[in-house]
This record gives C-alpha cells, sequence and structure tokens, in this order.
C-alpha cells in the first residue's frame, strides 16, 4: 500500500534529469521506502539539494512527469561513459566483524553502497537479495575489483553481530560485502551526506529512502539508483562500465 499522494514510478526507468530536481529525504508514511522505484541520475553533476520535506507533492510530479517522458527516461548505451555525479561522502563506520571500515578502505574499488536496516521484514530483504543475486555474475572481480557496503538505518538495534546474522541469512559473501553500523549521530550524518532518508517510526520500523550510489575507484559517485524495483542487469552493466575505466 502505497502513502497518500506519493504513487509509485515505473520500475527500472532510468530518470537522466530528475536528479535536478530532487536531494535529500521523502519523508512519509510507514511505507515510504517502499513507494518509489525510479533510478537516477546519469547527471553531469550533483543536484541542488532540495528539502523534499517542505515540498512533497512537487516532487511527486516531477517522479510522475519524469517516469512517463520518454526523453528522460532512455537507456544509455552499454559503453557510454557515466558522468560523475559527485565526491562520495566520506565515512567511519564499524562492519560486522566489528572492524573499523571507511570510505578510503575502498579506494581503487568500485562500489555500491546502500542502506537497510535488520529487522525489516518487506523491501529490504527485497534489496538485499537482489543486490546477493549480483555476486555470482562478478564472479572473480567481487571482492578483489568490487565491493557492496550495507549500512544500517537504525543503529541502536543492528549491532555488529545482529549485521553478522542478517548478512549470512541473506546469502551475502563477507569477503566483498560489509554490512555497517555506528552510532546513531554517526549513521545520522551518513544518511543525510548520501542523500538519503530514515526516521524511527515506532514498533520497530523504520521510516526510510532507498537510495543505492555507485562509487567508482576514485572515490565517486556516478549512478544513484532510487527505490529497490531497478533491474539488477542494468546495475551489472553500470558496474562494469566502471571497471573498464
Amino acid at each position: 500500500m502505497e502513502p497518500p499522494g506519493i504513487p509509485a514510478c515505473g520500475r527500472s526507468r532510468r530518470i537522466h534529469e530528475l536528479a535536478r530536481y530532487i536531494g535529500v529525504g521523502l519523508p512519509g508514511s510507514r511505507n515510504d521506502h517502499r513507494s518509489v522505484s525510479s533510478v537516477i541520475p546519469r547527471s553531469a553533476s550533483r543536484p541542488s539539494m532540495v528539502d523534499a520535506s517542505k515540498t512533497p507533492r512537487m516532487l511527486c510530479l516531477v517522479l510522475l512527469a519524469a517516469a512517463s517522458a520518454h526523453g528522460l527516461a532512455h537507456q544509455a548505451k552499454d559503453d557510454a561513459r557515466l558522468p560523475v555525479v559527485g565526491a562520495a561522502p566520506v565515512f567511519a563506520l564499524t562492519d560486522q566483524d566489528g572492524a573499523r571500515s571507511t570510505l578510503d578502505d575502498l579506494r581503487g574499488k568500485v562500489a555500491v553502497v546502500t542502506f537497510i536496516y535488520a529487522t525489516c521484514t518487506d523491501a529490504c530483504p527485497l534489496l538485499t537479495a537482489k543486490m546477493a543475486s549480483l555476486q555470482k555474475p562478478l564472479a572473480a572481480d567481487f571482492g578483489a575489483r568490487v565491493r557492496f557496503v550495507s549500512i544500517t538505518v537504525d543503529p541502536e538495534v543492528d549491532t555488529p553481530t545482529v549485521l553478522h546474522g542478517y548478512a549470512k541469512a541473506h546469502g551475502a559473501n563477507l569477503s566483498g560485502w560489509s554490512f555497517l553500523t555506528g552510532s546513531p549521530a554517526a549513521i545520522d550524518e551518513v544518511i543525510r551526506a548520501y542523500g538519503a532518508y530514515a526516521r524511527r517510526a515506532g514498533r520497530g520500523n523504520v521510516d526510510h529512502l532507498f537510495l543505492t550510489s555507485l562509487v567508482d575507484r576514485q572515490g565517486r559517485i556516478r549512478v544513484q539508483y532510487l527505490g529497490y524495483r531497478f533491474n539488477p542487469d542494468e546495475m551489472l552493466r553500470d558496474l562494469r562500465s566502471l571497471l573498464r575505466e
């Protein structure tokens, strides 16, 4: 069930210009992390940040217009170079084994950075499963040249031990996939820095916006996917494009 006034957009669409209009946060109801499933952006520069909490209706109109406009939702060629969105925000958090993990640890590798929480029972497991499905196609590149990073939005519950159990339960190969937690303040800072949104909703639930970033070997964001219903084959093509650079 979608939150009132925030319809779902088309699945697996790459919205090239959408990032010009949207930035951090799309707060809504308990289900707002399931409400949008478009793919953003291949824009030439980092978009201006917008206070989405003050303009939800405007953002909905933009999302719908972008999803329906063929000119804005065209597919780029497989060999097209992905533009630089901006520098990936730094972080220093703790992984599922209790070890320190930073953005600098990923330098020289292509990284997928996303946000989940372990007690989520609907969309988070679907996103994690979709990412897990890419481990085998990446073959020897997974871990050696490509790393996945899932950052919790519920740090008060998701200890390293909890995240380790979540990773194992969802088939994550920890040689190439880190699940990170930290203090609430540190997690909040990372969430905001990456343009995502999260808030505790009671009864163990956390409202959050799915935003998955592809980071190149120089530590720059090249593509961001909004939602969890993107086509994993498209992400795989993007990853391979970055590996060819």
